[in-house]
């Protein structure tokens, strides 16, 4: 196939042509559509022969065809931009004013209906014939002629988006030249011109003879394994392959050309799209004062961000931060003065701070996500466990009950399940302070616990990243030990599900899928690297578990209260009971009597290469309600 012309769509006289009429093409059709009916009426005598209609009625008729046309067009903006030029939408204006065209003229012919008939067909044909063609016109002196040639899988509504934006940009770099899609009833279908070419097992051919650079996944909630499949056929043409974002990380808007992105690691983990009732969310955000503690963090400054964009009266950000808050803030305001009353920097483990900060902004919905979860770190210092995760979430709690709040959602991990760590155990007594508020207290307070989140500051993607980056080797634990692992934005989405449909003084627990192996996740880094790293096992940590769990063995009856969340009981723990800290104890909870099992396998090393194969994606296999 030829390689595409090397002059730019505007160098040319006719696009330079094309572009000025559409610039002003509501005035264009100001003039045209009287044209139109002109022509029409003209049409129509001749067709119906000489004798018909007399010069007179005919000067009359398309005397009134042209005031009636332009009066009623400015009266419902058909000439002021009212409609998107060239739609369904303009279409049926124009068939709404012809039908009003039609009764005056039967007036003025004195009821030549035939003679009617066939002028007000002609002058809908002619006047949506020039709109097509203008816009036709348009959308060819427009293309991208120098963008990358792309196949776009998937003829859905993000599809239909991604063309029709690559198109409208003469200088964009995607050029779309084919679609693939595996619905038998799409394979003649065609969007804005570019044709379906094919199902997915003819996607490395398609790209071939189509000359395409590279393959777009235009499917919002890609499976893992589908991936997985474009990879390996395009892998040996050395075509890139490129997606979208999940709807998670897409809240209320449609998918933009900025939003295209290489394949990640988190896309091959094989997590099922996440589903929540965006309506049900946004009804319980909007219109009300809500507070995040530890806003600036992965997890607080995604929720800012989702909550953001549900409307509500105010939305405060507190952390102890300062960087990180002007990160959120630019975020969300496309500026960062700091001057904002929104944008608080205190630190939880100042109760009269929070005191002032709660008193001031009242709010009715508080997220705490504010915490220190680092686990060997907080192994090495327990009392800094202590004073953030157990007394800074008391002084949270205690500030948010002397203002009356409404919900109060606690941020919680999986290590509070059957905890064996620092981390785990004063995560797991934030959990049952929670519960002892909700005991006395109005309103609803509960916790929401999930596991590792991929792409946070410090996870394991970023730190084997880096690594790679550096050369090697990647350091992993063990090679058996597994994780949950959930997307920051899906885990947020979720938590704000739960703070819909959470019952008061109980932990909501996020379905995490099926556990994965951190060293897949090290073979598939290294894999999509193209480098020969090594992975290197050191052995699991004080504290550390070969593999987590989101439910403890004491924890009752786990009840499924929506597809993706479950619920369990947290104990009630009064603050007047909270066990004591001692340096050489640690924190010491009624529910931590378990220990770290250590692997033997210390030091072990494995050779990987960049042309390693990456690993299947995980199966996922719904959670059964469990006693």
């Amino acid at each position: 196939m030829a390689s595409p012309p090397s002059a730019t769509s505007g160098s040319t006289w006719p696009a330079r042509l094309t572009t000025r009429v559409w610039k002003g093409k509501a005035r264009f059709q100001l003039v045209l559509d009287p044209v139109a009916w002109t022509a029409a009426g003209l049409l129509a005598s001749t067709v119906m022969g000489s004798g018909v209609v007399s010069g007179v009625e005919l000067g009359s008729a398309l005397g009134a065809a042209v005031v009636l046309q332009v009066l009623l067009g400015l009266l419902t903006g058909l000439y002021r931009s009212r409609y998107h030029y060239g739609s369904f939408a303009e279409y049926g204006g124009i068939a709404v004013i012809a039908l009003i065209v039609a009764c005056g003229l039967m007036a003025v012919t004195l009821g030549d209906s035939p003679f009617v008939l066939l002028t007000v067909f002609s002058a809908v044909i002619f006047m949506t014939g020039s709109r097509y063609l203008i816009r036709w016109s348009h959308q060819i002196a427009t293309r991208p002629l120098r963008g990358e040639r792309v196949l776009v899988v998937g003829a859905g509504d993000a599809a239909e988006s991604l063309i029709r934006q690559m198109l409208s940009n003469p200088d964009g770099e995607y050029l779309p030249v084919g679609l693939i899609d595996d619905d038998p009833h799409k394979r003649h279908l065609s969007i804005h011109g570019v044709r379906v070419r094919g199902t997915s097992r003819d996607i490395a051919e398609a790209a071939g003879w189509l000359n395409a650079a590279g393959v777009i996944v235009a499917i919002a909630d890609s499976d893992a394994e589908f991936l997985q499949k474009c990879r390996e056929s395009l892998e040996p043409t050395g075509k890139w392959l490129r997606t979208i974002p999940p709807l998670a990380e897409m809240v209320n808007r449609k998918v933009e050309i900025g939003d295209i992105r290489d394949i990640k690691v988190e896309d091959l983990i094989g997590r099922a799209p996440v589903h929540t009732d965006l309506a049900e969310i946004a009804k319980k955000v909007a219109g009300k004062r809500v507070l995040v503690t530890g806003a600036g963090g992965s997890i607080g400054s995604e929720l800012c961000r989702q909550l953001f964009a549900l409307h509500p009266e105010s939305l405060v950000m507190l952390d102890r931060d300062e960087t990180a808050l002007h990160g959120v803030e630019l975020t969300l305001y496309g500026s960062a003065l700091l001057m904002s009353p929104n944008t608080v920097l205190a630190d939880i483990r100042d109760r009269a701070a929070l005191d002032h900060v709660f008193a001031e902004a009242k709010p009715q919905i508080v997220f705490h996500a504010a915490a220190l979860k680092h686990l060997p770190m907080l192994q090495r210092f327990p009392e800094e466990a202590w004073k953030t995760n157990v007394h800074g979430t008391l002084n949270v709690l205690e500030a948010a009950r002397a203002v009356g709040v409404e919900t109060f959602v606690n941020i919680s991990t999986d290590k509070a399940a059957a905890p064996t760590s620092e981390l785990g155990r004063s995560k797991r007594i934030a959990e049952r302070l929670v519960s002892g508020f909700a005991a006395k207290s109005p309103g609803t307070y509960l916790s929401v616990r999930f596991g590792n989140v991929l792409g946070s500051r410090g996870s394991v993607l970023l730190s084997f990243q880096e690594q790679i980056r550096q050369g090697g080797p990647i350091t992993v634990t063990d090679p058996e030990v597994r994780r949950f692992f959930m997307t920051i934005p899906e885990a947020c989405q979720l938590v704000l599900q739960a703070a819909t449909i959470g019952e008061d003084g109980y932990v909501m627990v996020l379905d995490m899928g099926e556990p994965v192996r951190i060293v897949d996740i090290a073979r598939s880094l290294v894999a999509m690297s193209n480098q020969n790293t090594e992975i290197v096992y050191t052995g699991l940590r004080e504290g550390e578990k070969l593999d987590e769990e989101l439910f403890g063995d004491y924890e009752g009856t786990v009840i499924r209260i929506h597809d993706k969340i479950s619920r369990v009981e947290a104990p009630v723990l009064s603050p007047v009971d909270l066990p004591e800290f001692t340096a050489d104890r640690g924190i010491i909870d009624t529910f931590c009597d378990r220990s770290c099992r250590p692997h033997p396998e210390v030091g072990r090393r494995e050779p990987v290469g960049g042309a390693a194969d990456l690993p299947a994606p995980v199966k996922l296999v719904k959670d059964e309600v469990r006693p």
